[in-house]
């Protein structure tokens, strides 16, 4: 049956089969993913080109609106195309690419934010040594090992999710979500992929006390701090991070700490739409509510004289000309 699955692919979890709530589908993933994708490219164009945000800080960030374009763009376009076209067929290559992306953008999400964790915590609980601890040679280095590991991570769970003999072409749901493809095995190597499954939930569970303890930290430091404006700007540059971490986790948590189900059913579809499309749609607007710096860039980024004014001398200056 694996040879009949590689050349036929798979069948993917319809949202509905009456046709004009498929054409509501595609019109309502079509606007949840056009907000995602330009909520997130503004931020990266503010962050570009506004040197005062040239900061670790913010070049975090821009790597994290980077990932969240990607996480979004791996399903939201084939399941708005499938709607369009009323099919649920996914060719075998393009779930392989489909699970490799979504593993690589989700572990880059995760370890991205764990980094941001760590850089807020320098800049409060040690802001004499910021500048020498998170230099621009050491970010680079961060994010660099960040996407490699996340790459390494995407491609262990590709492998072993796609080494399996599959018994069936049915995936119960409306993208390649490896928890599903295991349950079409026939083999017992799916067992590799679990353990690799519980390994990172081990690992992810580490970030997340991390993360934890790192923040008990930065706490314990702001409520030592004698004035209450240094403890609100502390404050306000933490509180957007935490925010995006727990909406992250409780979505994860939502779709994953639940009991085992045989049958596919709306609740799966309505978690799997949560976790995949919430965090990545909210991070833009989370770290431009609070975020005076953000907003400040955002509203000269979006006067034309500055755009024009600026666009073309970032444009001179990356292509190396005076």
């Amino acid at each position: 049956m694996h040879n009949l699955t590689s050349t036929s692919g798979f069948l993917l979890l319809e949202f509905s089969q009456v046709r004009e709530l498929q054409i509501l589908h595609f019109f309502v993933f079509l606007g949840l993913y056009l907000i995602t994708v330009i909520g997130n490219l503004l931020i990266i164009f503010v962050i570009a080109l506004d040197h005062h945000l040239h900061t670790p800080m913010y070049f975090f960030l821009m790597n994290l609106a980077v990932s969240d374009i990607g996480t979004v763009t791996v399903i939201q376009p084939n399941s708005m195309f499938n709607s369009i076209i009323n099919n649920t067929h996914i060719s075998y290559a393009a779930c392989v690419y489909q699970v490799f992306f979504y593993f690589l953008f989700g572990c880059s999400d995760f370890t991205l934010l764990t980094i941001m964790a760590h850089d807020r915590y320098v800049a409060i609980c040690n802001p004499l040594q910021y500048e020498v601890i998170m230099n621009k040679g050491a970010c680079i280095q961060m994010t660099t090992i960040a996407w490699i590991a996340s790459i390494l991570y995407a491609v262990l769970h590709t492998a072993g999710t796609f080494s399996i003999t599959f018994c069936s072409n049915r995936v119960d749901q409306f993208f390649c979500e490896v928890p599903k493809l295991l349950k079409l095995s026939c083999s017992d190597l799916y067992l590799v992929e679990v353990g690799l499954l519980v390994f990172s939930c081990i690992s992810a569970f580490g970030c997340f006390v991390f993360i934890i303890v790192t923040y008990a930290w930065i706490l314990s430091t702001v409520h030592k701090m004698p004035s209450e404006q240094r403890r609100n700007k502390a404050l306000s540059t933490c509180l957007p991070h935490l925010l995006v971490v727990s909406v992250f986790i409780i979505t994860g948590l939502f779709a994953y700490i639940r009991p085992p189900s045989n049958s596919s059913s709306c609740l799966d579809l309505v978690f799997a739409v949560i976790y995949t499309l919430l965090p990545p749609m909210l991070n833009p607007f989370v770290y431009s509510m609070r975020n005076k710096e953000i907003q400040t860039a955002l509203m000269k980024l979006l006067s034309l004289k500055y755009f024009c004014d600026t666009v073309p001398r970032y444009i001179q200056k990356s292509l190396g000309f005076p």
